[in-house]
């Protein structure tokens, strides 16, 4: 199977009719672009690992069933291997080890793209580019801000690439 940016969109908005979890999706994959291009990686497959991570939350978003369930349905439709465990290796409920750079990255950007957003959208002119990393940490300080943002995870990812 080719694995493409067109395809991952596809199955994406098959299974996610949510506009903030397409952002999110999106969001993920400009990050994980972004890391594979820093750390000399594939741009393209990185990108798809980020769209897709959460193509199946809309559907099924108790622990039990996400991402689980996505690795069966990627599996179905012939995704490649260290796609699926990329995918389901971010459930860190899954409890499976994040050993390749991938796995680490999308478990370190994941959360932390949430709280971005939730940090630009409190923000007066509402745009990401105009949000200092400053306010960010301020921001990860203040526990009533973003609560439903998993700060461990944060914390946890940005372990896990070194930071």
């Amino acid at each position: 199977m080719e694995i493409t940016r067109q395809g991952a969109w596809d199955l994406l908005t098959e299974f996610t009719q949510n506009d903030s979890l397409i952002k999110h999706a999106l969001s993920v994959e400009a990050a994980m672009r972004a890391y594979a291009e820093k750390f000399g990686e594939d741009v393209e497959r990185w990108g798809v690992i980020g769209l897709i991570h959460d193509f199946d939350y809309e559907r099924y978003p108790d622990p039990a069933d996400h991402p689980r369930v996505g690795g069966q349905i990627l599996e179905e439709r012939g995704y490649p291997p260290d796609i699926i465990y990329a995918v389901k290796s971010h459930g860190s409920h899954l409890n499976l080890p994040r050993e390749r750079l991938v796995e680490k990255t999308l478990f370190a950007v994941d959360e932390l793209c949430g709280f971005v957003t939730a940090a630009t959208l409190v923000r007066p002119g509402k745009k990401v580019a105009e949000l200092p990393v400053s306010s960010v940490k301020k921001k990860l300080k203040d526990k009533a801000f973003a609560r439903s943002v998993n700060r461990e995870e944060i914390y946890e990812g940005a372990a896990g690439l070194g930071v």
